[in-house]
């Protein structure tokens, strides 16, 4: 069964759209990534990372449905759509490898970038693996296990010399097969963690989600000064009460360090999202600066970091 992941953005007609003509070559800055290799290898796990990784993953499609999907794509009329399509490839038969290299050259001819990752494993390997699920080989045709993994090999074998990225999963655990992926991918280290931080109020309850909780209510509250009651702490007046305050900097300071040792030690771990949630007791003032100080510190060290106000709702 074919299965879409995330959202496709909407065609439009040029004819209908003046303002096309003057937009940038439809494939500037699209890119498509071809998950492929030998069954067993991992090429589901493969596909769930790189879609952590923000891209479009498109699982078990023929090869020849993806040109009409890639001109869907790159014709987008707002330019705001997908820019990274993963597609994961099953090479089943000579047919299929055919429609492939039909694709490639199509997209050759947009001037699409275009990668192939390759996911391999030793014969032992993927026949332990089979053995564990159960399950028959796709190309077992009723023989034996081996004879469908060496039949799949003899067919991949021009496609595994002309992949960008070959890995072997023989020794891998799935963690470990992220942590190589994202280090193909993205990089290594801190900055392969997307952090999230959000201001809470202890008064609407603690939140279940947060890999961190912090207390600033031991910061004097905004909220008995008359003139800053009605501001936020989004509001410069309030920002420069609360980070003045004694003990905000010296908290800054502490938590920043602490929490960088924390999602360096994530990123070895295979753990690439964190949340952060920071409460005062009604998730308007102090929480507030204080969550927006510490995404800039975190920021400065080149770390990836999104910020929201939870109860910023409950004021409108």
């Amino acid at each position: 069964m074919n299965t879409l992941r995330g959202a496709a953005a909407t065609p439009i007609d040029a004819a209908q759209d003046p303002a096309a003509s003057d937009r940038p070559a439809p494939a500037d800055g699209f890119e498509v990534l071809l998950i492929t290799g030998m069954s067993g290898a991992g090429r589901s796990h493969a596909a769930d990372c790189v879609e952590d990784m923000g891209w479009y993953v498109v699982d078990n499609m023929p090869p020849k449905l993806l040109v009409p999907l890639v001109d869907m794509m790159t014709n987008a009329g707002d330019g705001k759509g997908v820019h990274k399509l993963a597609a994961v490839i099953d090479v089943r038969s000579r047919e299929y490898f055919d429609d492939l290299n039909e694709v490639l050259s199509h997209l050759d001819d947009l001037g699409v970038k275009t990668r192939i990752l390759f996911l391999d494993a030793s014969d032992d390997v993927l026949v332990t693996r089979y053995e564990k699920v159960r399950r028959p080989h796709p190309l077992q045709h009723g023989n034996r296990l081996i004879d469908g993994i060496d039949e799949e090999r003899a067919l991949l074998a021009n496609l595994k010399e002309r992949a960008d990225m070959v890995i072997d999963t023989s020794a891998l655990s799935i963690h470990q097969l992220s942590t190589k992926l994202y280090e193909a991918m993205v990089g290594s280290g801190p900055k392969t963690v997307a952090v999230h931080i959000f201001s809470f109020g202890f008064k609407y309850g603690t939140p279940t989600d947060a890999d961190f909780v912090a207390d600033v209510r031991f910061l004097p509250n905004p909220f008995w000064v008359p003139s800053l009651r009605e501001l936020t702490g989004w509001d410069k007046p309030v920002a420069d009460y609360v980070l003045n305050s004694a003990g905000a900097s010296e908290f800054l300071d502490a938590y920043e360090k602490a929490l960088l040792v924390a999602i360096d030690g994530y990123a070895r771990e295979d753990k690439h999202f964190v949340t952060i949630a920071v409460g005062c007791t009604g998730g308007q003032h102090r929480s507030v600066a204080m969550s927006e100080a510490l995404a800039k510190r975190l920021r400065s060290h080149g770390l990836d970091v999104t910020v929201s106000a939870r109860e910023q709702r409950k004021r409108k």
